[in-house]
């Protein structure tokens, strides 16, 4: 549970504050503020020993809320610094812990639930992202869970993923998303973060859908490419379960797809959702033909409940369209 390659190497240092919008400025200062809150205790890298017989001394709890909460649209930059914050947390990695709501999920799956609070409850630091409003099983769950890491002296951020009529309505999505996890709200320490969208400030307009035979050619000749047509992919993510999307990504150089269309249903349409976050987060280019990757959602789907998705989805596939734009110039002649 770490961030993923897009975000290894992030800082608050190389995230770049829009001027028109002093939320974000404000937010990474807050968030440095936090980090530097986070020291005290010996961490595996301080060069201390350890002595058997000797307690350790516990690391100092800062007073003041043990947990922040970033809201915002989409592409304005939260995971950047959710991330950020886990790399200037100081704490061996292996005190700290990063994913999103999804994974998190995913991990009570797969631990149970008091294993997962024994597992966390040493860390000093854990990230969610993408913190998910509209599955209230799963996120009573996950407050429960939270409730304990707390107790235990775990510090929390988060990002939001509010529900569609509450977009850019920080402050309500805040309040609500505090409302959800019930007694934590004392813990927690909103952040509106404004702005656009930074995948798309001042860069070029999306490149258009290549040809088939374009799509084909590059995915021969590119190492580690996949080449499928669009609806054998849909039909393909229907059998397999979301939380092991990651995994079939790994090893991929390059996405190319043909005959891509509008998605049939919302049930689709949420599969593509979490597709385009593994490729994004891997930074896996996508080459396609058809239609624009911004035709994908109806406009039904884009005006119900679960429109913020969809707008991230579009955003961040737009941007690895962006990424493949090579790989469809490159001409094989050796």
């Amino acid at each position: 549970m770490v961030p993923p390659p897009r975000f290894a190497t992030v800082s608050f240092d190389n995230y770049i504050p829009d001027r028109d919008q002093p939320s974000q400025a404000e937010a990474v200062k807050a968030l440095g503020d936090f980090a530097e809150g986070l020291g005290g205790g010996a961490s595996a890298k301080d060069g201390r020993r350890r002595h058997w017989f000797r307690r350790e001394p516990k690391p100092t709890v800062p007073s003041g809320p043990r947990g922040m909460y970033l809201d915002g649209g989409y592409g304005v930059g939260k995971t950047h610094l959710l991330a950020s914050l886990w790399h200037a947390t100081p704490a061996a990695p292996e005190q700290k812990a990063f994913g999103t709501f999804v994974e998190l999920t995913n991990l009570v799956g797969a631990l149970g639930f008091q294993q997962t609070v024994r597992t966390l409850s040493g860390h000093r630091l854990l990230c969610i992202d993408e913190f998910e409003l509209d599955d209230p099983g799963d996120t009573v769950l996950v407050s429960t869970l939270l409730g304990k890491l707390v107790d235990a002296g775990v510090a929390l951020a988060a990002t939001s993923n509010t529900l569609p009529g509450k977009l850019g309505e920080g402050r309500f999505a805040a309040a609500d998303f505090l409302r959800e996890i019930q007694g934590l709200s004392a813990h927690f320490r909103p952040l509106r973060i404004d702005g656009e969208d930074y995948r798309h400030r001042g860069l070029p307009e999306a490149p258009a859908p290549h040809s088939d035979d374009t799509v084909t050619r590059a995915a021969y000749r590119t190492p580690g490419a996949s080449l499928d047509d669009f609806p054998s992919l849909l039909e393909h993510l229907s059998r397999v379960h979301p939380s092991r999307y990651g995994a079939m990504c790994d090893g991929i150089q390059a996405v190319c797809l043909t005959g891509v269309g509008p998605v049939p249903d919302q049930s689709t349409a949420l599969r593509l959702v979490v597709l385009a976050d593994r490729l994004y987060d891997r930074e896996v280019p996508v080459l396609a033909s058809g239609v624009p990757f911004d035709q994908l959602f109806s406009e039904e789907m884009l005006n119900g409940g679960y429109r913020k998705k969809y707008f991230r989805a579009i955003s961040r596939l737009t941007a690895l369209a962006r990424d493949a734009k090579g790989l469809a110039g490159t001409h094989g002649g050796h």
